[in-house]
């Protein structure tokens, strides 16, 4: 079997839509609502082609090229007909973000024969791990009416994080990528506490207990692979502050602190983090950018002439 395989060759079965994104499409903007609507009605054409034949054809439809921002970063109503949207959206991000992450972890114990072999088995217990996440997730997204397959997949994850060095690979999967989890199912928690879904509250719960030894295990192998060798120490370090820039998506993440603290990261460390989450816009500015965005694309579709931005 192929080692240090590249991001384009995870095999994926007929069901799934896999598309390829420019995640610092909107970090490298300006915070101004004209900028940020032209480049999202520019992006049009090429959006509507990768959702093209999944469930997000009807809401690019109904909504234009802005539509992921108009769901994502709507205020939580599951009164509104956009929340089983929004739902649904996260469930299947979150599912393949686990899929990407089994992979990750398997991968690791694959890439790197020469590793010591307490390394081994810590990176086969995170596959087992993230296989039964796989499981968890794919019942959540039955419980909300999902399918598999429903929304593209993009494997920014898996691209961003998997290293072809295993301290830069523990650094990238097991601190950053499992540190981002701890923040996602800490705010899907608290989601599904406000929609009343206890079900799901608490495999989130479940799922989330993994993930701080997974940090843990992170923590402690960086450590290990850089020791005494403080060039290698410096440079794990920036590898690592690249990734997490990647993973701040313009500021719009929140650190679930305190879980973070118990998976192992200091408060220096996580002000580090916050840090870098100051590029690009701001939430508002994007929502009033795709809201611009959606009426012009309404106004056409009515017919009506719209002069460009």
């Amino acid at each position: 079997m192929k080692r240090l395989i590249s991001h384009e060759e995870l095999a994926r079965d007929s069901r799934f839509k896999r598309v390829r994104n420019r995640n610092s499409l909107l970090t490298d903007l300006p915070d101004d609502v004209d900028v940020i609507a032209k480049v999202l009605e520019s992006a049009g054409p090429s959006i509507r082609k990768r959702v093209e034949g999944t469930e997000l054809e009807s809401a690019y439809d109904e909504m234009g090229p802005g539509f992921q921002f108009l769901t994502n970063l709507a205020p939580v109503d599951k009164d509104s007909p956009a929340f089983i949207l929004q739902l649904r959206m996260r469930l299947h991000g979150i599912f393949v973000g686990e899929l990407q992450a089994m992979e990750a972890a398997g991968r690791t114990l694959w890439d790197f024969p020469d590793a010591p072999w307490e390394f081994k088995m810590n990176m086969a217990r995170q596959t087992w791990d993230e296989a039964r996440h796989v499981q968890i997730f794919e019942k959540l997204m039955d419980h909300v009416g999902c399918e598999t397959g429903a929304y593209p997949e993009s494997t920014f994850l898996f691209e961003t994080s998997c290293a072809d060095d295993p301290a830069f690979r523990v650094a990238g999967v097991n601190r950053c990528l499992e540190g981002l989890a701890c923040d996602v199912f800490r705010d899907l928690m608290e989601l599904a506490k406000q929609i009343d879904d206890p079900l799901m509250r608490q495999a989130l719960d479940y799922v989330l207990a993994d993930e701080l030894t997974h940090v843990r295990f992170g923590s402690e192998w960086v450590k290990e692979f850089v020791r005494g060798d403080e060039d290698r120490q410096q440079a794990v370090k920036e590898y690592q502050r690249e990734v997490e820039t990647s993973f701040a998506f313009g500021g719009a993440r929140k650190l679930a602190r305190d879980v973070r603290r118990e998976a192992g990261f200091t408060d220096e460390e996580m002000d580090e983090i916050e840090s870098l989450g100051g590029k690009g816009p701001k939430r508002d500015t994007i929502r009033r950018a795709a809201e611009l965005v959606r009426d012009r694309h309404v106004a056409r579709q009515r017919g009506e002439n719209v002069a460009a931005l």
